[in-house]
């Protein structure tokens, strides 16, 4: 929603399996950075948003899509990885090794949950 609204930072509540796609979204390119505030309950990410250079603020995320759900969980092994719009995009998936991205879980051979789509 912060990306449709061109808002340039998002606050989440942190948990580890958010820092983990927000390291994986920093790494692949879509977001600039994000950073833990710590506040003694709960922590917070701020994640500082993307945009392509240019006339207007064009979204570097233009499509996320959840998968699997609390009502259905989704998974799949590593012969079924689904390749996002033909391997443009990303799946993030959660692994016995962690949360990665589909190609790293092909390299790693390891199959998971399909958590969610970036593309």
């Amino acid at each position: 929603n912060a990306n449709s609204a061109k808002h340039d930072s998002v606050d989440v509540p942190a948990s580890n399996i958010k820092k983990s796609i927000a390291q994986i979204l920093l790494d692949e390119g879509y977001i600039k950075s994000f950073q833990i505030i710590e506040d003694g309950k709960q922590d917070v990410i701020r994640i500082a948003l993307k945009y392509k250079p240019g006339k207007g603020k064009a979204q570097v995320i233009t499509g996320l899509r959840r998968v699997s759900k609390p009502g259905l969980r989704i998974y799949t092994d590593v012969e079924n990885i689904p390749k996002v719009m033909k391997g443009l995009g990303i799946a993030i998936l959660s692994t016995p090794k962690g949360i990665m991205t589909d190609k790293d879980a092909r390299k790693a051979n390891v199959g998971g949950e399909v958590l969610a789509f970036v593309w």
